[in-house]
């Protein structure tokens, strides 16, 4: 492991240091922070010359910031001769527009892929993308890891009976699936229409919840307008308890509130793919660590190892 390296930005340095115990390696100094005006400063100082590299930094709030952290980093490791420069990032930003659905949109998911590729990057390790086929964007490896193993976990230890596995829509009914199959359970399918891209409403519900213990699984959670929704939606269908898997906890505007009023959710539960801010804590968040998953794929991969099992 003497040529493995990992950095870290400063969108989530807590994570990296877990991956770096988990690894038994120690993180590597790197100077992240700002000129006056504003720019982003970066100098590494520890040897990186024909190392295998990974950055640890997920793009999440503030996006630009930690993005352009990542790309600099990137571009100063390569011009420090890192062999080989894997960007690590649990939560991949500006996902969410990754077709074009309305006249004259981008597609910020295939401009970010650009980036990252021009600034040097020879491969991506990522986490619950927003859309699977964003992997397609990149002309580079990418390794996309899944947290259902992680929440399966949790869940099992509650040892919850009479459950049920609840898609909030259409889209993440795959997920789902993978979520029913491997607890035995049976699925649900929330039928919604969104009024706007911060609004829904939900409408019926395709399948039983009634007398059921149901769990919402989806990729991520930003003001909680969909998961609310949805909870509510479950419990006048006479669910019982209602929890909720969400991959990635942006938690953004009103999250904390929404969940705070909206007393039917016995609990949320997020991974450290994102930092919880100390403001956003909450005694129905269960926050369940990625480190070990992100760190067994850094290993196989430095090792030259079939990642293919962590995928499930």
């Amino acid at each position: 492991m003497d040529k493995l390296a990992i950095f870290s930005g400063n969108a989530h340095p807590k994570l990296a240091q877990d991956i770096c115990k988990y690894l038994k390696v120690k993180l590597s100094d790197a100077l992240v922070s700002k000129f006056s005006e504003g720019e982003v400063r970066v100098k590494i100082n520890d040897n990186s010359r024909g190392k295998d590299v990974f950055i640890v930094q997920p793009t999440c709030p503030p996006p630009n910031e930690n993005l352009m952290e990542l790309l600099i980093m990137i571009d100063a490791l390569k011009r420090a001769s890192a062999q080989r420069i894997t960007a690590v990032i649990p939560y991949f930003g500006y996902a969410r527009q990754d077709r074009k659905d309305q006249p004259r949109v981008p597609i910020t998911a295939k401009l970010v892929a650009n980036l990252l590729t021009s600034a040097g990057a020879n491969r991506v390790l990522t986490m619950d993308l927003h859309a699977g086929q964003i992997q397609g964007f990149f002309d580079i490896p990418v390794d996309h890891l899944f947290s259902v193993g992680v929440f399966i976990d949790y869940f099992k230890k509650l040892k919850i009976k009479d459950l049920v596995l609840v898609s909030p829509d259409v889209g993440g009914i795959k997920m789902a699936r993978a979520y029913a199959k491997r607890l035995g359970v049976p699925l649900a399918i929330i039928d919604k229409r969104r009024e706007s891209p911060e609004k829904t409403e939900a409408m019926h519900i395709l399948g039983s919840v009634e007398g059921k213990n149901a769990i919402i699984v989806d990729d991520l959670i930003a003001t909680g307008s969909s998961l609310f929704e949805a909870v509510e939606a479950l419990k006048k269908a006479n669910a019982k308890n209602v929890y909720a898997a969400i991959a990635h906890g942006v938690l953004s505007g009103p999250a904390i509130e929404r969940l705070e009023r909206c007393k039917n959710l016995k609990e949320l539960v997020i991974t450290d793919s994102i930092p919880v801010e100390k403001n956003k804590n909450h005694s129905r968040l269960k926050v369940l660590s990625i480190a070990e998953l992100l760190g067994e794929a850094i290993k196989r991969i430095h090792n030259e190892e079939s990642v293919s099992c962590l995928f499930d």
